[in-house]
């Protein structure tokens, strides 16, 4: 049996790892994990800000929340935007199966519900699991206008059933070839299906009238609970870890950069972004290619009475860290890997570094990465994939191009990346935590140039 998250290897670091089992948990769609982590944010005392209210000009700590994308900061403690931002961005969003607009549908009496690909799923993973339901659903209220209710069933309602092998002969040596139209659509449930039987589905678990559900943003996961993997728990077994790894990690590091002693002579204000969409792209209302950031930046600087010259200096002594999961080595295919540059799980953040800049990282980034691993006593690796396959991007160079500050992109190791269960090294959260924490504090976001 699969060791219990709840029970913690002492004195490895790998209670954070635990902890993060209980992000995961608590987060099955992008918006339940917006709603997580302003529940951890709030503990640690910030407070939500109305974007379409007065902007608070007191220092505090404050969070906005859009949809599935949150961002948080802190001016307590002597920090002002004069010094620049530490910004710390990730994302919230996982590739999945979202239920569709009309989604009743069904086939040899089978009631079956209609779903879309969304991001880059590794689709053979999700067959053949039992599959939840969760998201957003919009609600008419009784006084007619529209309300936004959260959305969770851990139930096994879900499951998308491989053909048996018997009536695919060649499916083992010439492989599995899926149609995402034709062979991911989720059995759930006998008969025949009947237009509005999703919809009266959800209005039974939110207990309104079925007339009150207005639309939908839903999505299947992976009931399967995260796990300590291996004789030496040395693993973490989870769904999404791509990316709420990083959430989980930014989330901890304001907290307790926060909540320790505030910096000497002041110092830049710390902010973690979690944004929705980005395995789609970002280009979204609440996405990385929004306004939502440089917006929430420069109202900032406002507040603490910069002009518009000190809103353009104040992000010329910015540094963003973007943080998102990278490839661990594959001991089955190694040669998929660039041979200089193997990354193992447990040993320590990876930089990612592209010559065609799906990474943002540069030598001043990477400098700013090496000075927070030193105060955190953490290594550092470094990924660059093979130059004969096509690299994957994150919110960084996105970040980079709307805010022109420096940019840098870092993650944790991790094996089957995009599948409905990822994998990681279960001491790495614990080093993602403190590289971050150390990032958020550094005072300078300058790297001297040599004579």
């Amino acid at each position: 049996m699969a060791p219990d998250v709840t029970s913690p290897t002492p004195g490895t670091g790998r209670e954070v790892a635990l902890d993060l089992g209980r992000f995961i948990t608590a987060s099955p769609s992008p918006f339940h994990a917006a709603a997580e982590a302003v529940r951890r944010l709030g503990e640690a005392g910030f407070t939500t800000v109305d974007e379409a209210g007065p902007w608070p000009t007191d220092d505090g700590r404050y969070l906005v929340v859009r949809g599935g994308s949150v961002v948080a900061w802190a001016t307590d403690g002597g920090r002002s935007p004069v010094s620049g931002f530490r910004v710390v961005g990730a994302h919230t969003d996982s590739p999945n199966l979202r239920v569709r607009p009309r989604p009743d549908t069904g086939a040899a009496g089978f009631r079956q519900l209609g779903v879309e690909v969304y991001g880059g799923v590794l689709l053979n993973s999700w067959l053949d699991r039992d599959l939840g339901l969760s998201g957003r659903v919009a609600v008419a209220g009784t006084d007619g206008r529209p309300e936004l209710r959260l959305f969770r069933a851990d139930e096994p309602l879900l499951r998308v059933p491989q053909l048996a092998i018997h009536l695919d002969r060649t499916v083992n040596s010439e492989g599995l070839r899926l149609d995402p139209q034709a062979h991911m659509v989720p059995l759930w449930g006998t008969g025949r299906a009947e237009e509005g039987d999703f919809a009266r589905f959800l209005a039974d678990r939110l207990d309104v009238p079925a007339g009150r559900i207005l639309g939908w943003d839903v999505m299947a996961h992976d009931l399967t609970p995260p796990a300590l993997l291996g004789t030496d728990r040395s693993l973490l077994a989870a769904p999404r870890i791509d990316n709420l790894l990083s959430c989980h990690a930014a989330t901890e590091a304001i907290a307790a950069l926060v909540d320790g002693p505030g910096p000497e002579g002041g110092g830049p204000v710390p902010v973690v972004c979690f944004f929705d969409h980005e395995e789609v792209g970002s280009e979204s209302a609440s996405g990385a290619g929004s306004s939502m950031l440089p917006t929430l930046l420069e109202r900032i600087a406002g507040a603490a009475s910069l002009d518009r010259d000190g809103w353009f200096a104040a992000l010329a002594a910015s540094a963003c860290l973007s943080a998102d999961g990278a490839h661990a080595t594959h001991p089955n295919h190694v040669g998929r890997h660039e041979p200089n540059h193997q990354v193992a799980v447990n040993a320590g953040p990876v930089v990612k570094h592209n010559a065609n800049v799906r990474y943002a990282t540069d030598a001043v980034g990477e400098a700013l990465v090496a000075s927070a691993a030193v105060a955190a006593h953490v290594p550092l690796q470094h990924f660059v994939t093979r130059g004969d396959l096509p690299c994957g991007s994150t919110i960084g160079p996105v970040t980079a191009a709307r805010l022109g500050i420096t940019t840098v992109d870092v993650g944790v190791a991790q094996l089957s990346m995009h599948s409905a269960r990822e994998m990681c090294g279960a001491d790495d959260p614990a080093s993602f935590v403190a590289l971050l924490t150390e990032f958020l504090r550094l005072p300078s976001a300058a790297v001297p140039v040599a004579p």
